[in-house]
């Protein structure tokens, strides 16, 4: 500050008088000043990289913590370690969204069949079409709540089927579990797991497994860990898409599940279990 001051004052007062008057070496005022253009730089630098940051930050909708933001940085051509970005986070005040409790909506209280757990939480799958999850959650908005299912195949995250529906009802499972055959072309053995709930016990739901020769799996009773993958994506998206914004119409719900899910987390967002890739960019290095 007294070297600061010198400097400032410089042009109206001897800088020798100052320097006694302010108890200071000369020779220390003349080292500050020899570094000042430096430390300037240095500010400039760290003032562009604050900027280059909170711009990324927003561009994610403040979905992004400090590891996935400095991957996306450095896609920008940014150089960036997670530590400096983690600092520049804290400079500025800059929180992730994070994750809140969410309600339940198994509803296992039914007397229809069960499958085996044949997942038992074996979440990790070498190629596409060897593992599917599928789960149900529910939205609120202004109008009532909308009930969103979807279906993960697990060796990429990716959700490859999802529906809504007012009604958390058999026919919304199976809406899900369809897109998920057509958009994968049908395959058939591949091992469909969910939890114990009535819309996948339902006939219709069994039925359409038998159809395309799936494999039926259901989580051990109330056990949420058993379907972990697809309560992460559905935390992810609560988290990311939908928290602290006010959704007044089922329209405007369906608009921002879709934009999240076709257009940020199958195409976007960073995965640290898969190397910090997008599902689309895990699977098209699978084949390539």
């Amino acid at each position: 500050m007294k070297y600061a001051f010198i400097d400032q004052y410089r042009h109206e007062h001897r800088i020798q008088a100052m320097c006694r008057i302010l108890g200071v070496a000369r020779s220390g005022f003349y080292a500050w000043c020899r570094n000042k253009a430096a430390r300037t730089a240095r500010e400039e630098r760290q003032r562009i990289f604050d900027e280059q940051v909170q711009g990324a930050f927003n561009g994610a909708k403040q979905r992004c913590g400090a590891p996935r933001l400095t991957r996306v940085l450095r896609e920008q051509g940014v150089p960036a370690n997670r530590k400096t970005v983690a600092r520049s986070m804290r400079r500025q005040g800059l929180r992730a969204r994070i994750t809140r409790r969410f309600k339940v909506t198994t509803n296992a209280a039914h007397n229809l069949p069960v499958a085996p757990n044949h997942l038992a939480q074996g979440f990790q799958a070498e190629q596409p079409n060897q593992k599917w999850v599928g789960d149900i959650t529910y939205l609120t908005t202004g109008e009532g709540w909308l009930y969103l299912a979807v279906v993960l195949d697990l060796c990429g995250r990716k959700v490859i089927g999802w529906a809504m529906r007012e009604r958390m009802s058999a026919e919304l499972a199976c809406d899900a579990l369809q897109m998920a055959l057509d958009r994968r072309g049908s395959p058939a053995g591949v091992l469909v797991h969910t939890d114990r709930g009535s819309q996948y016990g339902s006939k219709a739901y069994r039925q359409l497994l038998r159809d395309y020769g799936l494999i039926a799996s259901m989580s051990a009773k109330g056990s949420c860990y058993d379907n972990a993958c697809a309560e992460s994506f559905f935390r992810s998206l609560k988290v990311e898409a939908l928290h602290g914004e006010s959704v007044p119409t089922r329209a405007s719900m369906r608009q921002a599940v879709f934009e999240y899910i076709e257009g940020y987390y199958n195409r976007q967002r960073l995965h640290s279990t898969l190397g910090y890739l997008s599902p689309d960019d895990y699977e098209a290095r699978l084949n390539s």
